[in-house]
């Protein structure tokens, strides 16, 4: 059994300080006042124009640009991601799956829980000896999973009757693709203080990246 930690990948290009992304959503929301006269090539006027259009709520605009991020998390929290309806997912799958093979090392991969467990409001202030006993039986559990699951496909069954022994913290891959619109929303949901602590684990870095790589968009968003 292989226990890896939570991760994401940008998969679409940005350029060099946002500023192209900036000027093709200046470039499709002038049309909306004709004040295409006003864009400057050096991205200053998309700065102001995007900022104000993300300040008056107009945010239909920003619909016409996408991004696509590759996550690699826990079925768990997948479950989660997948509710945003506006996105398109391509998702792991564990009925075709089958991790006894040599490509998967034989063995099942989980998604460390540690994380999950210091960003949890409550269990963060539990005594450090009582966390060990708590993390301590997730990999037993973790253990029995992988050892039921690869006994079963010995055994004959098919990878989609197999998976069934599973847990929630089997690693999967994800990527979603949204647009600028949705993914706000996204941020404003999985990086709140309430949300679950395993996607805040992914989605607030992911956010922290964005903030630096593409500006006003989601600057006003707060982690």
């Amino acid at each position: 059994m292989k226990v890896i930690k939570p991760t994401y990948e940008i998969l679409t290009d940005i350029s060099n300080g946002g500023i192209e992304e900036l000027q093709f959503i200046e470039k499709i929301g002038r049309v909306c006042y004709k004040s295409e006269d006003r864009i400057t090539p050096d991205g200053e006027s998309a700065k102001k124009f995007v900022k104000m259009l993300i300040n008056h709520g107009h945010e239909a605009m920003i619909e016409h640009s996408t991004l696509s991020v590759m996550f690699t998390i826990d079925r768990g929290v997948s479950h989660e991601a997948v509710r945003h309806r506006l996105s398109s997912f391509a998702q792991e799958s564990t009925r075709y799956v089958n991790y006894s093979k040599d490509k998967f090392g034989s063995e099942i991969c989980v998604i460390d829980l540690e994380g999950g467990m210091l960003l949890d409001k409550k269990m963060s202030q539990m005594d450090a000896d009582v966390l060990g006993s708590i993390y301590s039986e997730w990999l037993l559990a973790m253990s029995d999973a992988e050892q039921h699951y690869m006994n079963m496909i010995e055994l004959g069954a098919t990878p989609q009757i197999a998976r069934s022994v599973l847990p929630n913290s089997t690693r999967t891959a994800l990527t979603i693709t949204a647009n600028y619109r949705e993914w706000r929303n996204i941020f404003r949901l999985r990086t709140a203080l309430d949300a679950h602590p395993q996607i805040r684990e992914v989605m607030t870095p992911l956010l922290q990246e964005l903030k630096e790589k593409i500006p006003i968009i989601f600057d006003d968003i707060e982690i």
